[in-house]
Parts: structure tokens; C-alpha cells; sequence
């Protein structure tokens, strides 16, 4: 209708009942995930002082994304998304419980936190692809766009909120109540999944074994240059610049002074400027241009954690911070759209699943490669040489990005997801807007 399509877009996604109870129910729930995220950094360091620690406890709890999410992909596509994430989250929820229960007895040692953290990790390798996946059953292919960007706003909005209180409550009652307070938030989410009304679950029989299933996602990246482009630069930067996150302690406590309170207003000021970005992108109507920002923003992105490492004032490190998070946002949901508008729906959980393994697979690779060359070289040095990495990838994207254009418009045009001829979609040129229902 006109008046609909006249709606703003931000609206309109928000007027699915089924969007509108997940986004609710992962608002709390990211929330308590970002209060666990930083209340377990601090223990860990507390526990250990080592940088060395706080990668190899990130990498157990992200490494089994790299390994399963595959297979989390396939299941995907084979079987309700819906009851996976129902699957999924309570055993988040059991996990965190148990974190909180372990740590407020006082019982809490290192190695609890790689067994639960790894624990965590399987679970996150199937819940990741499947809610990637699940937002185009709640919104449709109309308005998908705009669902992923505000995906990426409740994203933010819980990482500005989280911190800080987990900053406050780690420096006035310790951690264990983060870890309680993370355990049931999930209520929120579980609640939002059961109240749903999806439709049964009717997909097509995949033939082939599972392995050729996996495969078949696999082969599609491999074979479509934009989104192996795409996917590529996002590894990189997850590689290389995304363990600045994990060696934040280290720079809240030893180099700016902050203590646990300091490191929650760190990550606090990240996460503003990443809703930022997340609101920005809500705002757009189309894919013109996201190319060319998913460039600009990774060496945006190098560029600001090289200013962090050598910052040694506290609020400048934070102002720092916001637009490092703006930066890193913008390529992360700029490539999630881009690679979504991309994927036939046949292989959506398959493709999603490598974007996993790319954007949190990654990570914990690099976690580990940050901090054991932390110890060597120290953390503001570890951070310049990973955020030169990505302003080189960039650069190499950036070059590239012209060739990747005509493919990126032949695909888009066939799936049918824009609402008339693209024009240099993955470049900017040309107007492409999304459709809108009539």
C-alpha cells in the first residue's frame, strides 16, 4: 500500500509481531551476554594477570565456531530454526548459571572457564548461522535489509549498556553476580521464541549426504566473488583487529589506570559508536554504496585502534573508542546485508555459517596470536601491527572493488531482491532501493 511503503523503514520492520518479540527478547539478552563478556575478561585477569590467559580463554570459547558452525549451517536449512534457537539459548542459559554459581561459592578456577567457555562455543556454532538465518522467516525477503540493520542497533545498544553496569557491579559485588544476572536474561529470549507464530516448517528435502550439504555452502563462497571478497576482508579484520577487545583489560588496568570500572566504560564507548553506525544503516533504503563503505570502514577501523595503542589518557582512549566501533560496525552489518542479498534461500544457513566462521571464527585465532605476541612485544605494539594489517586489506578490497560490481548486480537481479535494475551496487553507483511491499 502507499501509505506503507511511505512508512519509514525502521517502522515497517518493526511492524512483524515476530520481529518485534526477537528483538525484544535479545535486547535483554545481549544485554546480560555483554555483562558476562566483561565480567569474565576481569576475572580472568584478576585470576591470572596474563595476556596470554585472556587469549586462550577466548579462544576456547570461539574456536568450536570455526570447527562446527558448518554443520551448524546444514541444520539450518534441514530443520526449524525456530526450535534450534530454543535449543541453543537454554543451553546458554544452563552454561551461565553455572559460571555464576562456581564464582559466588568461590570455587571458580581457570579452567572451569575453558571448559564452559568451550562448552558455549559448540552451542554458539549452531545458534549464530540459525539466527542469522531465522531473521529473514520473521521480516521476509521485503524487509530484510532493514531487520539486519536493526539487528545490529540491538547488538549495540545491549554492548552500551552491559559494560557499564557490569563495570559497576564487578568493582562493588564481583563478578559472579554478572554471570547470575547474564543467566537470566535468557528468560527474555526464551519467552520471545515461544510466544512466536512461525510458520511450520516446510522446507524442501536437501538430497546428498551432510558433508555434501556443508560442501554445497562452502562451493558457493568459493565460486561467487563478492561474497568471497566480502568474506575474506571480514576474516582479516577479525584476525587481525578484533583482539584489541580481548587486550582491553590490560590497557583499562596497566596503561590508562581505569580498573574494572574503567574497562566497562571502554567497551561502553565502542559500543555507542557501533549503534551509531547500526542506526545509520537503519536509516538507509537500499544497498548503493555499501561496497565502498565496507572498504572505507576497515581502514577506518586500523586507523583508530593504531591512535588507541598509542594513547595513554584515559579519555582519549575512550573518544578513540567510539569511532572504532562506528568503523567496525559499518563493515560488519555492511557485509552481513550484502552477503544476505547475495545467498539463495536454499543455501542461506550454509553461507550464514561461513560468515560465522569468518566475522567469530576468526577471533579466537587471533586472540590467541594477540596474546601470546603481546607478551612478547606488549599490547599497544600487538594492536598497531594488527590494525596495519587491515588497513591493507582494505586497500586490497578497495582496489578490487570496480571488478566485484557487475557480478554483485547479475546476482542480486537474479534472487530478485532489489525493486528494479541495480546499478553498482558493491561500488555506488546507480540508485538501488529495497522493495517495499505493495
Amino acid at each position: 500500500m502507499k501509505g506503507e511503503a511511505a512508512r519509514p523503514s525502521i517502522f515497517r520492520a518493526l511492524s512483524h509481531r515476530n520481529y518485534q518479540l526477537f528483538f525484544g527478547g535479545q535486547l535483554v539478552s545481549l544485554t546480560g551476554t555483554w555483562m558476562q563478556s566483561i565480567a569474565q575478561s576481569w576475572l580472568v585477569y584478576r585470576l591470572t594477570g596474563s595476556a596470554v590467559l585472556l587469549g586462550l580463554v577466548g579462544f576456547s570459547s570461539q574456536i568450536p565456531v570455526v570447527l562446527l558452525a558448518p554443520v551448524g549451517g546444514a541444520i539450518a536449512d534441514r530443520y526449524s530454526r525456530c526450535r534450534v534457537l530454543l535449543i541453543t539459548q537454554t543451553v546458554a542459559m544452563l552454561l551461565a548459571l553455572t559460571l555464576a554459581a562456581l564464582t559466588l561459592t568461590g570455587r571458580i578456577e581457570v579452567w572451569h572457564l575453558y571448559v564452559l567457555g568451550a562448552l558455549l562455543g559448540i552451542a554458539n556454532a549452531f545458534d549464530i548461522p540459525t539466527r542469522q538465518a531465522f531473521v529473514v522467516d520473521l521480516v521476509g525477503k521485503e524487509d530484510l535489509i532493514i531487520a539486519i540493520a536493526l539487528n545490529s542497533s540491538m547488538f549495540n545498544g545491549a554492548r552500551i549498556v552491559g559494560p557499564a553496569i557490569a563495570g559497576l557491579l564487578v568493582a562493588a559485588v564481583g563478578e559472579g553476580w554478572c554471570f547470575l544476572l547474564n543467566g537470566t536474561s535468557y528468560v527474555a529470549v526464551l519467552a520471545s521464541l515461544l510466544l512466536m507464530n512461525v510458520a511450520p516448517h516446510m522446507r524442501v528435502p536437501i538430497p546428498g549426504s551432510a558433508l555434501a550439504n556443508i560442501a554445497e555452502g562452502f562451493g558457493f563462497v568459493a565460486r561467487t566473488a563478492p561474497v568471497r571478497a566480502l568474506l575474506l576482508l571480514l576474516g582479516l579484520v577479525s584476525l587481525m583487529g578484533m583482539p584489541y577487545a580481548v587486550l582491553m583489560p590490560i590497557f583499562a588496568d596497566r596503561i590508562l589506570g581505569g580498573g574494572a570500572s574503567g574497562l566497562g566504560m571502554l567497551m561502553g564507548a565502542s559500543g555507542i559508536g557501533a549503534l551509531a553506525a547500526a542506526l545509520t544503516l537503519a536509516s538507509r533504503s537500499g544497498l548503493r554504496g555499501l561496497g565502498r563503505w565496507v572498504a572505507l570502514s576497515s581502514a577506518g577501523f586500523g586507523v583508530g585502534i593504531i591512535l588507541f595503542a598509542l594513547s595513554r589518557t584515559f579519555w582519549l582512549s575512550a573518544a578513540l573508542l567510539v569511532p572504532i566501533g562506528f568503523s567496525m560496525m559499518i563493515q560488519m552489518a555492511s557485509s552481513n546485508t550484502l552477503v544476505q542479498s547475495m545467498v539463495p534461500d536454499e543455501l542461506r544457513g550454509r553461507v550464514m555459517a561461513v560468515y560465522s566462521m569468518m566475522f567469530m571464527g576468526m577471533a579466537p585465532i587471533g586472540a590467541l596470536l594477540a596474546g601470546t605476541l603481546s607478551e612478547r612485544v606488549g599490547a599497544p605494539t600487538t594492536i598497531i601491527i594488527g590494525g596495519s594489517v587491515c588497513i591493507i586489506g582494505a586497500a586490497i578490497f578497495g582496489y578490487r572493488l570496480p571488478a566485484l560490481r557487475d557480478e554483485a548486480r547479475r546476482i542480486i537481479v537474479a534472487l530478485q531482491m532489489t525493486g528494479g535494475t541495480p546499478s553498482d551496487e558493491m561500488n555506488g553507483g546507480g540508485s538501488v532501493v529495497a522493495p517495499r511491499r505493495a
